[in-house]
Protein backbone atom coordinates (compact mmCIF):
# COMPACT_ATOMS: atom_id res chain seq x y z
CA UNK A 1 0.00 0.00 0.00
CA UNK A 2 3.05 2.61 0.95
CA UNK A 3 4.80 1.85 -2.56
CA UNK A 4 1.27 1.99 -4.10
CA UNK A 5 0.80 5.77 -2.55
CA UNK A 6 4.74 6.68 -3.24
CA UNK A 7 4.23 5.19 -7.21
CA UNK A 8 0.79 8.05 -7.39
CA UNK A 9 2.55 10.64 -5.59
CA UNK A 10 5.66 10.36 -7.74
CA UNK A 11 3.43 10.54 -10.62
CA UNK A 12 1.40 13.74 -9.70
CA UNK A 13 -1.92 11.90 -9.30
CA UNK A 14 -2.11 12.03 -5.20
CA UNK A 15 -1.32 14.89 -3.00
CA UNK A 16 -1.11 14.50 0.42
CA UNK A 17 -3.58 16.34 2.54
CA UNK A 18 -0.90 18.03 4.44
CA UNK A 19 0.71 19.60 1.08
CA UNK A 20 -2.51 20.46 -0.30
CA UNK A 21 -3.34 24.47 -0.47
CA UNK A 22 -5.93 26.06 1.13
CA UNK A 23 -5.77 28.77 -2.08
CA UNK A 24 -6.39 28.45 -5.48
CA UNK A 25 -3.97 30.93 -7.42
CA UNK A 26 -5.67 34.50 -9.33
CA UNK A 27 -7.20 33.36 -12.13
CA UNK A 28 -7.87 35.34 -15.74
CA UNK A 29 -5.00 37.72 -14.49
CA UNK A 30 -4.63 40.89 -16.92
CA UNK A 31 -1.52 43.03 -16.95
CA UNK A 32 -2.08 45.90 -19.33
CA UNK A 33 -0.76 49.32 -19.91
CA UNK A 34 -2.75 51.76 -18.02
CA UNK A 35 -5.53 53.90 -20.59
CA UNK A 36 -5.97 57.61 -20.13
CA UNK A 37 -2.78 58.07 -18.39
CA UNK A 38 0.74 59.97 -19.13
CA UNK A 39 2.46 56.53 -19.12
CA UNK A 40 4.75 55.30 -16.68
CA UNK A 41 1.91 52.87 -15.13
CA UNK A 42 0.66 49.56 -15.63
CA UNK A 43 -2.97 48.09 -14.91
CA UNK A 44 -3.41 44.42 -13.08
CA UNK A 45 -6.96 43.18 -13.15
CA UNK A 46 -8.24 39.23 -12.35
CA UNK A 47 -11.45 37.90 -11.03
CA UNK A 48 -12.51 37.60 -7.61
CA UNK A 49 -11.27 34.15 -5.72
CA UNK A 50 -13.52 31.97 -3.64
CA UNK A 51 -10.98 32.67 -1.04
CA UNK A 52 -11.54 36.20 -1.27
CA UNK A 53 -12.05 38.20 2.23
CA UNK A 54 -10.62 39.82 4.89
CA UNK A 55 -8.57 36.92 6.55
CA UNK A 56 -6.94 36.70 3.03
CA UNK A 57 -4.55 39.04 1.23
CA UNK A 58 -3.55 39.67 -2.23
CA UNK A 59 -0.08 40.44 -3.00
CA UNK A 60 1.28 42.09 -7.07
CA UNK A 61 4.75 40.81 -7.77
CA UNK A 62 6.62 42.68 -9.83
CA UNK A 63 10.28 42.29 -11.73
CA UNK A 64 12.24 42.83 -14.79
CA UNK A 65 11.12 41.32 -18.29
CA UNK A 66 12.04 37.41 -18.79
CA UNK A 67 11.77 36.49 -15.33
CA UNK A 68 10.36 33.05 -14.76
CA UNK A 69 10.85 32.26 -11.35
CA UNK A 70 8.22 33.98 -8.99
CA UNK A 71 10.67 33.38 -6.40
CA UNK A 72 12.95 36.55 -7.99
CA UNK A 73 9.85 38.85 -8.17
CA UNK A 74 9.03 41.79 -5.82
CA UNK A 75 5.93 42.20 -3.72
CA UNK A 76 5.26 45.52 -4.03
CA UNK A 77 1.91 45.71 -2.77
CA UNK A 78 -0.17 43.72 -0.14
CA UNK A 79 -3.72 44.44 0.34
CA UNK A 80 -6.71 42.67 2.13
CA UNK A 81 -8.79 40.20 -0.18
CA UNK A 82 -11.95 41.96 0.31
CA UNK A 83 -10.49 45.75 -1.63
CA UNK A 84 -9.37 47.33 -4.76
CA UNK A 85 -12.29 46.74 -7.22
CA UNK A 86 -13.09 48.40 -10.06
CA UNK A 87 -15.94 49.86 -9.40
CA UNK A 88 -14.37 51.45 -6.70
CA UNK A 89 -11.59 53.05 -9.68
CA UNK A 90 -12.13 56.82 -10.48
CA UNK A 91 -12.90 55.80 -13.72
CA UNK A 92 -16.17 56.45 -16.38
CA UNK A 93 -18.30 53.51 -17.49
CA UNK A 94 -17.57 53.68 -20.88
CA UNK A 95 -13.65 53.03 -20.24
CA UNK A 96 -14.16 50.50 -17.67
CA UNK A 97 -12.38 46.83 -19.78
CA UNK A 98 -13.76 44.34 -16.75
CA UNK A 99 -16.93 43.87 -14.41
CA UNK A 100 -17.56 46.11 -12.02
CA UNK A 101 -16.73 43.37 -9.14
CA UNK A 102 -12.87 42.17 -10.39
CA UNK A 103 -9.72 42.99 -8.51
CA UNK A 104 -8.20 46.00 -10.38
CA UNK A 105 -4.06 47.43 -8.72
CA UNK A 106 -2.44 50.26 -11.04
CA UNK A 107 1.33 49.98 -10.53
CA UNK A 108 2.98 53.10 -11.09
CA UNK A 109 6.31 54.47 -11.37
CA UNK A 110 7.78 54.99 -8.13
CA UNK A 111 10.11 53.71 -5.22
CA UNK A 112 8.60 50.29 -5.01
CA UNK A 113 8.72 49.90 -8.95
CA UNK A 114 10.52 51.94 -11.43
CA UNK A 115 8.87 51.99 -15.33
CA UNK A 116 9.69 53.37 -18.21
CA UNK A 117 7.75 53.62 -21.10
CA UNK A 118 8.48 51.21 -23.72
CA UNK A 119 10.61 48.62 -21.43
CA UNK A 120 8.33 45.72 -20.53
CA UNK A 121 7.85 43.92 -17.01
CA UNK A 122 6.59 40.90 -15.58
CA UNK A 123 4.32 40.84 -13.02
CA UNK A 124 1.85 38.26 -11.37
CA UNK A 125 -0.77 38.22 -8.52
CA UNK A 126 -0.17 36.06 -5.80
CA UNK A 127 -3.24 35.10 -2.91
CA UNK A 128 -1.79 34.68 0.77
CA UNK A 129 -4.29 32.90 3.38
CA UNK A 130 -2.57 32.00 6.92
CA UNK A 131 0.66 30.21 5.42
CA UNK A 132 -1.00 29.45 1.94
CA UNK A 133 0.09 31.12 -1.08
CA UNK A 134 -0.90 30.94 -4.91
CA UNK A 135 0.79 32.67 -7.66
CA UNK A 136 -0.75 33.12 -10.81
CA UNK A 137 0.74 32.65 -14.09
CA UNK A 138 3.53 35.46 -14.58
CA UNK A 139 2.77 37.96 -17.64
CA UNK A 140 4.74 40.26 -19.21
CA UNK A 141 3.57 43.76 -20.03
CA UNK A 142 4.89 47.28 -20.91
CA UNK A 143 3.37 50.92 -20.24
CA UNK A 144 3.65 54.20 -22.99
CA UNK A 145 2.03 57.18 -22.94
CA UNK A 146 -1.71 57.76 -24.32
CA UNK A 147 -2.82 60.72 -26.60
CA UNK A 148 -6.12 60.81 -25.22
CA UNK A 149 -7.92 60.74 -22.18
CA UNK A 150 -11.49 59.14 -22.65
CA UNK A 151 -12.49 59.51 -19.41
CA UNK A 152 -12.75 63.17 -20.28
CA UNK A 153 -14.49 62.66 -23.11
CA UNK A 154 -18.05 63.74 -21.55
CA UNK A 155 -16.23 67.31 -20.65
CA UNK A 156 -15.13 67.20 -24.49
CA UNK A 157 -19.04 67.02 -25.34
CA UNK A 158 -20.70 69.16 -22.52
CA UNK A 159 -18.08 71.91 -23.56
CA UNK A 160 -18.27 71.51 -27.51
CA UNK A 161 -22.57 71.43 -26.30
CA UNK A 162 -22.37 75.04 -24.30
CA UNK A 163 -20.72 76.41 -27.20
CA UNK A 164 -23.26 75.53 -29.90
CA UNK A 165 -25.97 76.90 -27.18
CA UNK A 166 -24.42 80.00 -27.06
CA UNK A 167 -23.34 80.28 -31.15
CA UNK A 168 -26.84 79.68 -31.68
CA UNK A 169 -28.33 82.08 -28.75
CA UNK A 170 -25.88 84.78 -30.78
CA UNK A 171 -27.64 83.80 -33.74
CA UNK A 172 -31.06 84.23 -32.15
CA UNK A 173 -30.36 87.61 -30.65
CA UNK A 174 -29.62 88.82 -34.31
CA UNK A 175 -32.72 88.26 -35.59
CA UNK A 176 -34.52 88.94 -32.60
CA UNK A 177 -34.70 91.34 -29.51
CA UNK A 178 -34.31 89.68 -26.47
CA UNK A 179 -35.48 90.41 -23.08
CA UNK A 180 -32.99 91.60 -20.62
CA UNK A 181 -33.87 92.06 -16.87
CA UNK A 182 -34.06 95.40 -15.62
CA UNK A 183 -31.06 96.48 -13.75
CA UNK A 184 -31.54 99.79 -11.27
CA UNK A 185 -27.98 100.26 -10.89
CA UNK A 186 -27.31 100.71 -14.69
CA UNK A 187 -30.55 102.69 -16.02
CA UNK A 188 -28.85 105.33 -13.23
CA UNK A 189 -25.66 105.76 -15.33
CA UNK A 190 -27.59 108.09 -18.11
CA UNK A 191 -28.87 109.77 -14.51
CA UNK A 192 -25.32 110.04 -12.98
CA UNK A 193 -23.55 111.24 -16.19
CA UNK A 194 -26.12 113.86 -16.70
CA UNK A 195 -26.29 114.83 -13.18
CA UNK A 196 -21.98 115.59 -13.65
CA UNK A 197 -22.81 117.51 -16.95
CA UNK A 198 -25.77 119.51 -15.20
CA UNK A 199 -23.35 120.38 -12.48
CA UNK A 200 -20.21 120.65 -14.25
CA UNK A 201 -18.07 118.42 -12.42
CA UNK A 202 -15.81 115.61 -13.11
CA UNK A 203 -16.98 111.60 -12.93
CA UNK A 204 -14.32 109.42 -11.17
CA UNK A 205 -14.31 106.05 -12.24
CA UNK A 206 -12.80 103.01 -10.46
CA UNK A 207 -11.77 100.06 -12.19
CA UNK A 208 -10.89 97.74 -8.72
CA UNK A 209 -7.96 96.48 -6.84
CA UNK A 210 -7.17 93.67 -9.57
CA UNK A 211 -4.80 93.92 -12.44
CA UNK A 212 -6.02 92.92 -16.42
CA UNK A 213 -5.89 89.17 -15.72
CA UNK A 214 -9.01 88.97 -13.14
CA UNK A 215 -12.11 88.64 -15.02
CA UNK A 216 -13.92 91.93 -12.57
CA UNK A 217 -11.09 94.08 -13.81
CA UNK A 218 -12.12 93.30 -17.78
CA UNK A 219 -15.36 93.46 -16.93
CA UNK A 220 -14.97 97.49 -14.91
CA UNK A 221 -13.12 97.86 -18.12
CA UNK A 222 -15.63 97.35 -21.02
CA UNK A 223 -18.12 99.01 -18.87
CA UNK A 224 -15.76 102.03 -19.16
CA UNK A 225 -16.16 102.12 -22.58
CA UNK A 226 -19.44 102.62 -22.36
CA UNK A 227 -19.48 105.37 -20.16
CA UNK A 228 -16.55 107.21 -21.43
CA UNK A 229 -18.98 107.05 -24.95
CA UNK A 230 -21.34 108.98 -22.85
CA UNK A 231 -19.27 111.49 -21.29
CA UNK A 232 -17.53 112.08 -24.74
CA UNK A 233 -21.14 112.68 -26.17
CA UNK A 234 -21.76 115.35 -23.30
CA UNK A 235 -18.63 116.16 -23.01
CA UNK A 236 -18.13 115.74 -19.20
CA UNK A 237 -14.75 115.33 -17.50
CA UNK A 238 -13.41 111.82 -16.92
CA UNK A 239 -10.86 110.63 -14.22
CA UNK A 240 -9.89 107.43 -13.94
CA UNK A 241 -7.39 106.60 -11.21
CA UNK A 242 -5.35 103.16 -11.26
CA UNK A 243 -3.22 100.89 -9.57
CA UNK A 244 -1.91 98.76 -12.00
CA UNK A 245 0.24 100.17 -14.82
CA UNK A 246 -1.12 97.52 -17.50
CA UNK A 247 -4.92 98.18 -16.85
CA UNK A 248 -3.90 102.12 -16.84
CA UNK A 249 -2.93 101.64 -20.67
CA UNK A 250 -5.50 99.56 -21.60
CA UNK A 251 -8.15 101.72 -20.26
CA UNK A 252 -6.50 104.72 -22.27
CA UNK A 253 -7.01 102.70 -25.32
CA UNK A 254 -10.65 101.64 -24.57
CA UNK A 255 -11.32 105.56 -23.65
CA UNK A 256 -9.83 106.77 -26.86
CA UNK A 257 -11.73 104.28 -28.56
CA UNK A 258 -14.96 105.41 -26.89
CA UNK A 259 -13.78 109.32 -27.89
CA UNK A 260 -13.52 108.31 -31.30
CA UNK A 261 -16.91 106.66 -31.99
CA UNK A 262 -18.38 109.01 -30.02
CA UNK A 263 -17.10 111.57 -32.67
CA UNK A 264 -15.28 113.68 -30.49
CA UNK A 265 -11.80 112.34 -30.58
CA UNK A 266 -10.41 116.09 -29.73
CA UNK A 267 -11.83 115.86 -26.50
CA UNK A 268 -9.87 112.93 -25.69
CA UNK A 269 -7.29 113.96 -22.74
CA UNK A 270 -4.51 111.36 -22.19
CA UNK A 271 -4.20 112.22 -18.46
CA UNK A 272 -7.47 111.20 -17.77
CA UNK A 273 -6.34 107.62 -17.40
CA UNK A 274 -3.87 108.58 -14.55
CA UNK A 275 -1.23 105.90 -12.35
CA UNK A 276 -1.22 106.80 -8.79
CA UNK A 277 0.55 103.58 -6.59
CA UNK A 278 0.09 99.93 -6.23
CA UNK A 279 0.09 100.21 -2.69
CA UNK A 280 -3.60 99.59 -1.35
CA UNK A 281 -3.98 102.41 1.26
CA UNK A 282 -1.79 105.08 -0.60
CA UNK A 283 -4.10 104.63 -3.16
CA UNK A 284 -7.22 104.83 -1.29
CA UNK A 285 -5.71 108.29 0.19
CA UNK A 286 -5.01 109.64 -3.17
CA UNK A 287 -8.42 108.38 -4.65
CA UNK A 288 -10.17 110.30 -1.37
CA UNK A 289 -7.82 113.36 -1.61
CA UNK A 290 -9.43 113.46 -5.85
CA UNK A 291 -12.92 113.58 -4.26
CA UNK A 292 -12.34 115.82 -1.79
CA UNK A 293 -10.99 118.21 -3.67
CA UNK A 294 -12.96 117.44 -7.26
CA UNK A 295 -15.79 116.83 -5.40
CA UNK A 296 -17.11 114.29 -8.89
CA UNK A 297 -20.77 114.34 -9.17
CA UNK A 298 -20.90 110.78 -9.71
CA UNK A 299 -18.20 107.89 -8.69
CA UNK A 300 -18.32 104.54 -10.21
CA UNK A 301 -16.76 101.62 -8.16
CA UNK A 302 -16.12 98.44 -10.47
CA UNK A 303 -14.23 95.81 -10.48
CA UNK A 304 -12.99 93.86 -7.44
CA UNK A 305 -12.07 95.61 -3.86
CA UNK A 306 -10.79 95.09 -0.58
CA UNK A 307 -10.77 97.07 3.16
CA UNK A 308 -10.49 99.94 1.25
CA UNK A 309 -13.62 100.04 -0.36
CA UNK A 310 -15.19 101.12 2.32
CA UNK A 311 -13.04 104.46 3.13
CA UNK A 312 -13.54 104.98 -0.54
CA UNK A 313 -17.39 105.19 -0.52
CA UNK A 314 -18.05 106.93 3.12
CA UNK A 315 -15.60 109.39 1.01
CA UNK A 316 -17.58 109.74 -1.96
CA UNK A 317 -20.89 109.74 0.11
CA UNK A 318 -19.79 112.69 2.10
CA UNK A 319 -19.11 114.66 -0.99
CA UNK A 320 -22.85 114.50 -2.11
CA UNK A 321 -22.59 112.26 -5.22
CA UNK A 322 -24.05 109.21 -6.75
CA UNK A 323 -22.16 106.21 -6.22
CA UNK A 324 -22.90 103.24 -8.50
CA UNK A 325 -20.59 100.33 -7.58
CA UNK A 326 -20.19 96.91 -8.74
CA UNK A 327 -18.23 94.02 -7.56
CA UNK A 328 -17.99 89.90 -7.52
CA UNK A 329 -16.01 90.25 -4.38
CA UNK A 330 -18.74 89.40 -1.67
CA UNK A 331 -17.00 90.01 1.08
CA UNK A 332 -17.25 93.72 0.10
CA UNK A 333 -20.70 94.06 -0.92
CA UNK A 334 -22.64 94.94 2.46
CA UNK A 335 -20.17 97.80 2.35
CA UNK A 336 -21.16 99.04 -1.05
CA UNK A 337 -24.94 98.32 -0.74
CA UNK A 338 -25.05 100.56 2.57
CA UNK A 339 -22.71 103.42 1.35
CA UNK A 340 -23.67 103.53 -2.50
CA UNK A 341 -27.06 104.24 -4.31
CA UNK A 342 -26.84 101.62 -6.34
CA UNK A 343 -24.96 98.33 -6.38
CA UNK A 344 -24.46 95.72 -9.35
CA UNK A 345 -24.47 92.41 -7.12
CA UNK A 346 -22.08 89.56 -8.91
CA UNK A 347 -23.01 88.41 -11.95
CA UNK A 348 -24.91 91.61 -12.89
CA UNK A 349 -21.39 93.16 -13.22
CA UNK A 350 -20.35 90.60 -16.31
CA UNK A 351 -24.17 91.35 -17.16
CA UNK A 352 -23.56 95.19 -17.36
CA UNK A 353 -21.63 95.37 -21.03
CA UNK A 354 -24.40 93.85 -22.51
CA UNK A 355 -27.19 95.63 -20.74
CA UNK A 356 -25.32 99.11 -21.48
CA UNK A 357 -24.55 98.15 -25.54
CA UNK A 358 -27.61 95.85 -26.48
CA UNK A 359 -25.38 94.45 -28.81
CA UNK A 360 -26.68 90.89 -30.39
CA UNK A 361 -22.99 89.39 -29.43
CA UNK A 362 -22.44 90.26 -26.18
CA UNK A 363 -26.73 89.49 -25.69
CA UNK A 364 -26.31 86.03 -27.00
CA UNK A 365 -23.77 85.06 -24.82
CA UNK A 366 -25.83 86.36 -21.75
CA UNK A 367 -28.39 84.27 -22.87
CA UNK A 368 -26.40 81.60 -23.73
CA UNK A 369 -24.39 81.19 -20.53
CA UNK A 370 -28.02 81.43 -18.62
CA UNK A 371 -28.99 78.27 -20.62
CA UNK A 372 -26.34 76.66 -20.05
CA UNK A 373 -26.06 77.42 -15.80
CA UNK A 374 -29.85 75.99 -15.75
CA UNK A 375 -29.08 72.74 -17.39
CA UNK A 376 -26.17 72.85 -14.96
CA UNK A 377 -29.16 73.23 -11.78
CA UNK A 378 -31.50 70.69 -12.97
CA UNK A 379 -28.39 68.29 -13.92
CA UNK A 380 -27.14 69.16 -9.94
CA UNK A 381 -30.72 68.44 -8.85
CA UNK A 382 -31.36 65.24 -10.33
CA UNK A 383 -27.94 64.04 -9.85
CA UNK A 384 -28.94 64.55 -6.11
CA UNK A 385 -31.80 62.56 -6.48
CA UNK A 386 -30.26 59.95 -8.52
CA UNK A 387 -27.13 59.54 -5.99
CA UNK A 388 -29.31 59.35 -3.29
CA UNK A 389 -31.81 56.22 -4.78
CA UNK A 390 -28.40 54.43 -5.36
CA UNK A 391 -27.09 54.77 -1.80
CA UNK A 392 -30.46 53.66 -0.61
CA UNK A 393 -31.22 50.53 -3.22
CA UNK A 394 -27.55 49.89 -3.71
CA UNK A 395 -28.26 50.19 -7.16
CA UNK A 396 -25.53 50.42 -10.13
CA UNK A 397 -27.95 51.69 -12.62
CA UNK A 398 -27.92 55.41 -10.98
CA UNK A 399 -23.75 55.47 -11.75
CA UNK A 400 -25.02 55.70 -15.72
CA UNK A 401 -26.11 59.37 -15.70
CA UNK A 402 -23.92 60.41 -12.96
CA UNK A 403 -20.84 59.61 -15.07
CA UNK A 404 -21.77 61.55 -18.13
CA UNK A 405 -21.12 64.67 -15.36
CA UNK A 406 -18.05 63.08 -14.14
CA UNK A 407 -14.99 64.83 -14.42
CA UNK A 408 -12.13 62.42 -14.09
CA UNK A 409 -8.37 63.05 -14.18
Amino acid sequence: MCVLLSALVHLGLYVPAAAQSMVSAPAEVRVNDTPNDGGASLTVIWTPSNSDGPDARYQILFGDSGVTDPALLKVIAEFPADTRFVKDVKATWWTRNAEPTWHQYAIRSGKDAELKDGTSYTVAVALRKGDDRAISQLLQAASAPNWFNWNQLNNLILALSFGGIVFYAISHAKRNEIFLRRIPGLDAVDEAIGRSTELGKPILYLTGAHDMSDPSTIAAAVILGRVAKRTAAYETELLVPHRDPITMAVCQEITKQAYLEAGKPDLFKEDSNFFITSDQFSYTAAVDGIMLRKKPAANFFMGSYFAESLLLTETGASTGAIQIAGTDSDHQLPFFVTTCDYTLIGEELYAASAYLSKEPVQIGTLRGQDIGKAVILSAIVLGTALATIGAVTGAQWPSLFLDLFKDVK
